[in-house]
């Protein structure tokens, strides 16, 4: 049976990577690179993915070591009986300041601090700080309600911890 969800997310994928690019682009010294992670530090809540993004999270997932898996499925189980906010990202590797499945990332880690939504708080606030200092005045921010629109029509939306609990990476 084909998978119906892969080819819009791709497509998804394609378009927040094309803002990403030019905002790179026009700004070298844009502050969202490997070891940042402050936003994957400082999550208002736990990630909610689409079914479409959490098959590709877990084909990431399912490449770790089994021991770098089972840390990472240690931590959700922790954060699915007791989030504390603000919630660090379970799969966060923090000695490197990276995610070790950056290719297989979900939508929300893809367009932060490119895209913004800003009623909602969704927004870096190093970058906010830059902005409102009118270094980054040029940038054209991506419009976080298309994102969502888009992700809306690719299905249910769940937490991470939900994902993984029903359906972990090598069972």
């Amino acid at each position: 049976m084909p998978d119906t969800t892969s080819a819009p997310l791709h497509h998804l994928h394609a378009g927040i990577d094309t803002r990403v690019a030019a905002i790179r682009e026009s700004h070298p010294d844009w502050q969202c690179a490997r070891g940042c992670a402050s936003c994957c530090r400082q999550l208002a809540d736990i990630p909610r993915l689409t079914a479409g993004e959490w098959a590709l999270l877990k084909q990431g997932l399912a490449t770790l070591p089994a021991q770098r898996l089972a840390e990472i499925g240690d931590r959700i189980a922790r954060l699915a009986t007791a989030p504390s906010r603000p919630i660090v990202c379970p799969i966060l590797d923090e000695t490197e300041g990276a995610c070790p499945v950056y290719v297989q990332r979900p939508v929300a880690c893809r367009t932060y601090g490119f895209y913004v939504q800003r009623e909602l708080g969704l927004y870096c606030g190093d970058i906010e700080q830059r902005v409102a200092g009118g270094e980054l005045a040029d940038v054209v921010w991506g419009n976080h309600d298309s994102i969502d629109h888009a992700l809306r029509a690719l299905g249910e939306l769940r937490p991470l911890t939900e994902w993984f609990a029903q359906d972990a990476p090598g069972r």
